[in-house]
């Protein structure tokens, strides 16, 4: 099942709200001692996840196939970078991995059940019933788990509000009188838990082509009062690129980041891609983001507003930092049987 996302929760009955995971989309097929992991593409991920599928092929159900999602805890919080340092070439290196940071798959939905009936024409009620009474008699694992639910749309909200700094996605929608829909967006929708930040523009790229700007390069101070480089923003049209010449172009000079400054060349970049240059420190700006981790923002951000007001030493880390303890009692609601 696909979701479409939407900028609300939806209201009314009929609506079942589960926790949008920050990992790998996954369907686990058994049967027998054959155990295939498989991505939302079709494509197989079974040898990068050896964990999960040992863990698989030692449940008592002989067969069954289930949708879910493989994510990585670390503490009361997912580790998406770990997930990441999976997909590699080295099997050595994918063992290791394994064992030191083992992967969990929370499974939402059944397609098949243990005597090999299909179930997708059923009702998503039906189908998590039917998923919940395959749980309990599938012995206890701490690699595959079921992923919990709630029908209160304020308890939906509450985990919007409240599990964001643990790296919850956002909140899945599903119409619980509906079919399994494989492919289409018709029965399911998502809502992203989207945040901002105030950042330092350290400095700015140009266009590949031209001499407008292509991209403003964002900052944030560490612990030690240097200015890291954590990600960059380029949601621009044309005479906002041409706009900000005026603004940014004026303070070019030393000394940009004075922590971690923007990557070089790769395989990828250009030469004309990757120069950037140096700004003096003193626009701040608000920015709009969805994941924060390793140090940067995952994905580009979306420039929201210049901030005037705001000092830029006050732009600092503590803005997107999970905390650990305002969100733990919460947490520990949310998954008593996932952590």
């Amino acid at each position: 099942m696909e979701a479409k996302s939407v900028e609300e929760l939806p209201r009314g009955e009929g609506w079942q709200f589960e926790p949008k995971w920050d990992g790998f989309r996954c369907l686990a097929f058994r049967r027998g001692d054959q155990v295939l992991l498989q991505s939302k593409a079709g494509q197989p991920l079974g040898r990068y996840f050896p964990e999960l599928v040992e863990a698989l092929r030692s449940l008592k159900p002989p067969q069954f196939v289930l949708d879910g999602e493989i994510v990585i805890f670390s503490g009361e919080h997912l580790a998406f970078d770990d997930l990441l340092q999976r997909i590699h070439p080295a099997e050595s290196r994918i063992r290791k991995l394994a064992a030191q940071t083992p992967a969990t798959l929370m499974c939402f939905d059944l397609l098949v059940d243990d005597k090999g009936n299909s179930l997708v024409e059923l009702p998503l009620t039906q189908r998590r019933k039917r998923l919940e009474e395959l749980f309990s008699g599938m012995g206890k694992s701490d690699r595959v788990r079921l992923s919990p639910f709630t029908l209160d749309r304020q308890q939906a909200e509450r985990w919007m509000r409240e599990l964001g700094p643990t790296g919850l996605d956002g909140v899945v929608a599903k119409l619980v009188g509906e079919p399994y829909h494989s492919g289409d967006r018709a029965a399911m929708v998502k809502v992203k838990r989207i945040r901002t930040a105030d950042c330092v523009v350290g400095g700015f790229r140009y266009a590949e082509k031209g001499d407008q700007i292509g991209s403003l390069l964002l900052g944030l101070y560490n612990q030690q009062g240097l200015l890291d480089h954590v990600g960059f923003s380029s949601s621009f049209n044309a005479e906002q690129r041409q706009e900000l010449k005026g603004i940014v172009e004026p303070l070019i000079g030393p000394p940009g980041f004075t922590g971690k400054a923007p990557g070089g060349l790769s395989r990828w970049s250009t030469r004309r891609s990757m120069e950037w240059q140096p700004l003096q420190p003193k626009l701040v700006c608000e920015v709009r983001y969805d994941h924060f981790s390793g140090g940067r923002f995952r994905h580009g951000t979306k420039f929201l507003r210049w901030r005037p007001d705001k000092k830029p030493k006050q732009c600092t880390f503590e803005q997107v930092l999970r905390s650990k303890s305002a969100h733990r009692s919460v947490w520990r609601e949310f998954l008593p049987q996932a952590v």
